[in-house]
């Protein structure tokens, strides 16, 4: 089995080099590679890790035929067209805890520096002036700092701020009363932070609901003498509505490292009074670079030699400890989409997966998404497992996932529904042994079969004489039969065969099996 070939396209740690080769992956390190470039040589590649340099757009996701996994050293991912990534199968990760406790700090420096006018009276003095009165600055110790996101790194702005004595409200739509108590902070509407805040300081991702978050409406309902700090991404903040509120005096002091345009040779923003800048480093410590890299080192190689899915933005997470339960379920969840996208030629409207037993203790959220992945696939050739739920929602397909813990006649069994305008029609699957899929039951009618590369499908009405006719007839077409599995709802009523033949069955020959009285359906299918 060939090793899983990755290309670092920037600056990483050279013990990210180290862990993917002493994993098995065979590495190129190529940082500073050129738009056209990187499309050029991305076709030979498994994985590509990232920092923020390497673009990753719709144009390279459209020529790298082989990738499967993108991994970015850091928390943002606007580098990366996930919308595409996810369309063509592609898994994308970053690594958010990386670099948390680094970003958090140099926020809080920010705000020792904004609070203390720190960059001016440093320039002052080593100009050779002693002007100790022109730089009157204020405590940290008993404000109130508000928070416009507490999630990984604001909590950590929390936690440090609250040992600064400060008074912390935060505004979070995904901050429980339960983590919000553990944190020491009062959850707040943004408008009772805006309104309260004597500093705030921004740490959410860059979304279409964030975007523009602190606007000039919203900085305008700020107390006069407010400080603002951004750490988290250019774009949350409106700059030039800053820099006239710094130049009324409206905003005391200011603190950006991230801005709209980056690399920022120039910004509104430059010459303000009263602001601090740095050039996104928010990151760059030792420390953080290191872990980084380290952690998207050992994601990649995870997803990529074992299946272990780690801090992913497209695909449901999926433990190292996990990935090796999970496998022999894939396959059945697989097979058994598999199964019903073979039988279906109508559009779909809904597909329901139930998990009964031990698998529903398991994280079943790939397994959905394999099985999705097999109902679209005869449909679909392009349909895989990361993109298969999206192309679900954009064909109005319904999906609904059960779980239920309760005993069963196996130790764990997998049914999957597919609903049409004309039927709902279900299978349900187990393993033998622990790894080998079989079908058990097919529309409630018990049946026991395994899967193979050529099956042959039937239903029919449960009269004598129809297995013989339908021998003779694979007979007849030097077909020969390997298995033949029989069932029926009951005597006299609906039957279903399916049989393992060792070569693929004709069009003439599935005309004449579908000519025989009494057959409903018969379908070849392939597995």
């Amino acid at each position: 089995m060939a090793k899983p070939k990755v290309l670092i396209s920037d600056e990483l740690s050279p013990r990210a080099v180290e862990i993917f080769s002493e994993r098995g992956c065979d590495v190129d390190f190529k940082p500073g590679l050129k738009p056209a470039e990187l499309r050029e040589i991305i076709g030979s590649y498994d994985g590509l890790a990232i920092r923020s340099a390497t673009k990753v757009t719709a144009e390279v996701l459209a020529v790298a035929k082989k990738l499967k996994v993108v991994g970015r050293a850091g928390i943002g991912v606007d580098n990366v067209d996930i919308k595409a990534a996810t369309s063509h199968g592609v898994v994308v990760m970053n690594t958010p805890f990386g670099n948390a406790i680094t970003t958090a700090e140099h926020a809080i420096a920010l705000m020792f520096a904004v609070a203390r006018q720190v960059p001016e009276a440093n320039a002052s003095t080593q100009a050779g002036k002693w002007e100790k009165n022109k730089f009157m600055g204020t405590e940290l110790s008993f404000k109130t700092l508000g928070l416009i996101g507490c999630g990984n790194i604001g909590s950590i702005v929390a936690e440090r701020a609250i040992g600064l004595k400060m008074r912390v409200v935060a505004y979070d739509p995904f901050l429980s009363d339960q983590r919000a108590a553990e944190l020491g902070v009062e959850k707040a509407t943004l408008e009772q932070v805006l309104a309260r805040a004597d500093f705030i300081t921004v740490h959410t991702p860059l979304t279409e609901q964030t975007k523009n978050i602190l606007s000039r409406a919203n900085l305008m309902k700020t107390k006069k003498g407010v400080r603002i700090v951004n750490c988290a991404r250019g774009g949350l903040v409106d700059e030039l509505a800053v820099r006239d509120l710094l130049v009324s005096g409206h905003i005391a002091g200011a603190g950006f490292d991230v801005f709209v345009e980056e690399p920022a040779k120039e910004n509104v923003l430059f010459g303000a009074p009263n602001l601090v800048c740095t050039p996104h480093l928010g990151a760059s410590t030792v420390e953080a670079q290191e872990n980084v890299a380290l952690q998207v080192a050992e994601q990649m190689a995870d997803y990529l030699l074992t299946g272990a899915v780690t801090n992913s933005l497209n695909m449901p997470n999926v433990s190292a400890e996990d990935a090796p339960k999970l496998a022999p379920f894939l396959d059945l969840a697989e097979k058994l989409g598999s199964f019903a996208g073979q039988l279906t030629d109508t559009d779909i409207k809904a597909v329901s997966i139930e998990f009964e037993g031990q698998v529903a203790k398991l994280n079943v959220k790939p397994l959905t998404q394999v099985a999705l992945m097999g109902v679209l696939r005869p449909q679909l050739t392009s349909v895989n497992m990361v993109n298969a739920p999206v192309i679900a929602r954009e064909r109005g397909i319904e999906v609904a996932e059960v779980k239920h813990e309760r005993e069963t006649d196996y130790n764990s069994m997998i049914r999957l529904s597919v609903t049409t305008e004309k039927y709902t029609r279900s299978v349900t699957g187990t393993l033998f042994g622990g790894k080998h899929p079989r079908i058990v039951e097919i529309k409630g009618i018990e049946i026991d079969a395994e899967f193979a590369p050529h099956m042959l499908y039937i239903t029919n009405d449960d009269k004598p004489g129809f297995i013989g006719r339908l021998g003779t007839l694979l007979g007849e077409g030097k077909v020969n039969i390997a298995t033949f599995h029989l069932g029926r709802d009951k005597p006299g009523g609906s039957a279903i065969a399916l049989v393992q033949v060792d070569q693929p069955i004709s069009s003439e020959l599935m005309a004449k099996i579908s000519g025989i009285e009494g057959v409903v359906q018969a379908k070849a299918l392939g597995f």
